[in-house]
């Protein structure tokens, strides 16, 4: 799927205005930029960075309430899913927090919040951190169990978990909740058929 191919569904699906459009643009310059010095994203993957990346965070927003006070984005690495929803966020007051343990990518996240004009803030690794947001999204950063006991020791309030995974999402749903249960639905991912986009609530 070719960058513009991507835009069209951003605007015509997803809602994306034309200065997000522009931000997006920026944005994915500066990540394939940075990546010739750190390894943000696959090298394999800066290709089709569009699709594989921007679209594939950019559907989250279907799933989160902007009326809600602040989104966490555990594990944020290059900024995905975390500040392709900052770009799309209109509510001023709704916030977006990116928790990233790599002091390289920090500062890196640190720089496109300032040269785009974003709110997000950037924190370290999660462990050191308090978190109390209402949503909490998560892509390539563990494995479903290991996000669902982080999600239940560390966030300070009941929230809405929303992860990306791959085509075993409901294998890894089976073992995570084998012992206690939460409710969860699974939706289908845009960018690939195999993958699902697992919606959780923790009380």
């Amino acid at each position: 799927m070719q960058q513009s191919e991507v835009i069209n569904i951003l605007k015509r699906d997803l809602n994306f205005a034309e200065d997000s459009i522009e931000k997006l643009k920026k944005f994915t310059e500066l990540v394939l930029e940075e990546n010739k010095n750190h390894n943000l994203i696959s090298k394999s993957t800066e290709s089709t960075i569009w699709e594989r990346h921007v679209l594939d965070s950019a559907q989250l927003v279907k799933f989160i309430n902007f009326n809600l006070v602040s989104l966490a984005d555990l594990g944020s690495g290059a900024g995905f899913p975390g500040l392709v929803i900052d770009i799309f966020n209109k509510n001023k007051r709704f916030h977006v927090k990116l928790y990233e343990k790599s002091s390289v990518k920090r500062q890196f996240l640190s720089r496109v919040i300032s040269n785009l004009g974003l709110k997000a803030s950037v924190f370290g690794d999660i462990r050191d951190e308090f978190i109390d947001s209402d949503v909490i999204v998560c892509r390539a950063f563990k494995k479903l169990d290991q996000i669902i006991q982080v999600s239940r020791e560390i966030i300070q309030k009941p929230h809405k978990l929303i992860i990306l995974k791959g085509q075993n999402a409901q294998d890894e749903l089976n073992k995570s909740l084998k012992f206690k249960k939460y409710p969860y639905k699974l939706e289908n991912s845009i960018t690939n058929k195999d993958s699902k986009i697992i919606l959780m609530q923790i009380d």
